[in-house]
């Protein structure tokens, strides 16, 4: 990497922490089968994992707390959200609640998919308007993504414009929290998270055993 290139990446990482620019990231996990059947079969269990919302609190090491409430905020214990659904998000060691909007979910023969935005704490329906209960701003999404290519299952988590909630009304009386939570908290964790959840996706741990 140049110098040029050093100083560019620390322009755009002054402006990401101004909330005046975003960032995409990608993670992955891969998991190889023997035969098709065996790759067919398992994605059928990574789809029922991907839409267990719930149960990703319970993957193993260091990880966040995930609970599913319907499009009135109430808790539920459904297996497949619905477009209209939130996630609270507790990072470890905190209290501090993240929301997100199931804003799209997508089922195909290989591929299983559903997209989340930054949103406000669900209320019931009609009480108005509230500022953004997330470190990242309302037009940042993530992508969670199982796929069977052959013998190839896949796991993903796509971030698109991941910029901090630190301007204006949507970010309430969180701004400045929202800029340690993304700049501190998360940085540090977010490879870890995410790695960990597309490994679960695509039973790692059953290949680790193996």
């Amino acid at each position: 990497m140049s110098l040029k290139d050093i100083i560019n990446g620390i322009k755009k990482e002054v402006k990401v922490v101004q909330g005046e620019e975003t960032k995409d990231k990608l993670f992955e996990n891969h998991n190889t089968y023997q035969s098709e059947a065996e790759a067919i079969e398992a994605f059928d269990r990574a789809k029922k994992k991907l839409f267990d919302v719930n149960a990703w609190t319970n993957i193993g090491g260091v990880n966040s707390t995930f609970q599913l409430y319907n499009n009135l905020g109430r808790r539920t214990t459904a297996k497949m959200p619905e477009i209209g659904y939130y996630i609270n998000i507790i990072l470890p060691g905190s209290d501090i609640e993240n929301w997100v909007k199931v804003t799209n979910i997508r089922t195909e023969d290989n591929l299983a998919e559903f997209v989340v935005h930054p949103s406000e704490k669900p209320k019931e329906l009609g009480e108005g308007d509230a500022p953004i209960q997330h470190f990242f701003i309302k037009e940042a999404s993530s992508t969670f993504r199982v796929t069977r290519e052959g013998t190839t299952l896949s796991g993903y988590e796509i971030g698109k414009n991941e910029g901090i909630n630190n301007q204006g009304e949507d970010a309430g009386d969180r701004a400045l929290l929202n800029t340690l939570v993304a700049e501190g908290g998360w940085a540090g964790f977010q490879d870890m998270q995410w790695d960990n959840l597309t490994s679960y996706l695509v039973h790692m741990e059953e290949a680790e055993e193996a």
